[in-house]
């Protein structure tokens, strides 16, 4: 009984550890994460209609989930002939590599350095 006991407690605290270790791991993961915005030129992007802004978004989250963690769409604004997207990824390359696969141009790829806001006047 007493092996059994010493079993379980161990068995409870190794899995404390594999818990704490992943936490761990996707903090650190979420940390080298960066921000970045990107542009792309649409033709009339602003008159696309929404079951196309639809299969656009859905074949961007096909192509983000075939590529792991390290990329993340936060979200875009659609404006006449541009499209503005909110991501985050380990880095550039895998922006880059996200708009070949999906078929999205990137015509322009910036880093967010910081950001600002109303409240940032009362700071």
């Amino acid at each position: 009984m007493k092996i059994l006991r010493t079993t379980i407690i161990l068995a409870t605290l190794l899995m404390a550890l594999i818990s704490y270790a992943q936490i761990n791991s996707n903090k650190n993961k979420q940390e080298t994460m960066k921000t970045f915005i990107i542009e792309r030129e649409i033709p009339n992007a602003g008159e696309l209609t929404q079951e196309q802004l639809r299969g656009i978004s859905q074949k961007s989250n096909q192509v983000l989930s075939e590529m792991g963690t390290e990329i993340e769409w936060l979200h875009s604004y659609v404006a006449n002939q541009k499209v503005y997207c909110l991501y985050k990824a380990k880095n550039e390359e895998l922006i880059l590599e996200h708009a070949e696969k999906g078929g999205f141009p990137a015509n322009s790829i910036s880093e967010v350095e910081n950001e600002i806001g109303p409240k940032t006047a009362k700071d």
